[in-house]
């Protein structure tokens, strides 16, 4: 068996994984996940860590609520209790201006997450785009 077949194997056990490709070459994995998914970014961190692998800078597609709680933006995840605190993508004032403009309204939201050695601690994701 090879790491890819073990990482992929882990992967699909999810709930709420639609499909999945694994390139160990590329250090790459690609993930879909099915409408109404209750599967988190750490979540997905912490499986790779239990598979011997150190997760990296994870591009995501978040579906929520922005909101600004207590002074800080943050994004209420659809169909779930989670809150994931935003912040602008250096390269993106654009799309940081509609995230803060569009407070209470459903939007998809695209950005980076990048893990600390901390998998508990919270993770921002800096904004790149908003649909």
């Amino acid at each position: 068996m090879t790491c890819a077949h073990i990482v992929n194997v882990a992967l699909r056990k999810l709930p709420g994984v639609e499909s999945v490709d694994v390139s160990l070459n590329k250090a790459l994995v690609s993930l879909k996940l099915k409408s109404g998914n209750k599967v988190s970014i750490p979540q997905l961190w912490q499986l790779f860590r239990e598979k011997g692998y150190t997760p990296k800078a994870t591009k995501v597609l978040v579906r929520g609520e922005p909101a600004n709680l207590q002074g800080r933006m943050q994004l209420k995840v659809s169909g779930t209790n989670d809150l994931i605190m935003l912040v602008a993508d250096t390269d993106s004032g654009a799309a940081w201006s509609a995230t803060t403009s569009k407070v209470g309204q459903t939007l998809i939201v695209q950005g980076i997450m990048i893990p600390g050695k901390d998998l508990k601690a919270s993770v921002p994701l800096q904004v790149s785009q908003v649909k």
